[in-house]
């Protein structure tokens, strides 16, 4: 008896932990895009380490009216960054220029921008610590 009761503490305690951390939604309107065609793929960063290399979460919204929105729900707590492209010719990648430089619009969090390379991770990073909405302009 004594076990049983142990294991539904445990097991109630994990439960409460779980629920402890809050979770937010981040929305992210995009502005600046030139036309209605193709799709706008966006990644969600939680790690200096994976910033441009293996996203968090993804998404593809579709444009309207020059604009895009995507939403990422249940984010837990922490330090994110945002990378996004238009995929103009809608053919499912991000087409380069040489050297790897974007042919099409990009746009980063806290429209970070890049010095004879991409953006930091420190200068895109933005803490979820409630529900926000960033802006984000395409370039």
């Amino acid at each position: 008896m004594h076990r049983i009761f142990l294991i539904f503490t445990f097991f109630f305690i994990g439960l409460l932990l779980s629920f402890a951390q809050e979770k937010h939604q981040i929305s992210i309107e995009f502005s600046g895009i030139k036309a209605d065609k193709g799709d706008v793929y966006v990644a969600l960063y939680n790690t200096k380490d994976s910033f441009l290399k293996k996203p968090y979460k993804g998404d593809i919204v579709k444009v309207n009216n020059k604009k895009a929105i995507a939403i990422f729900k249940d984010i837990p707590e922490g330090d994110y960054a945002i990378s996004a492209f238009h995929d103009e010719n809608d053919n499912k990648k991000m087409d380069t220029k040489i050297f790897g430089i974007p042919k099409e619009p990009i746009g980063i969090s806290n429209n970070a921008k890049g010095f004879f390379g991409p953006p930091k991770y420190k200068d895109a990073k933005f803490t979820a610590n409630k529900d926000i909405t960033l802006q984000i302009t395409m370039n």
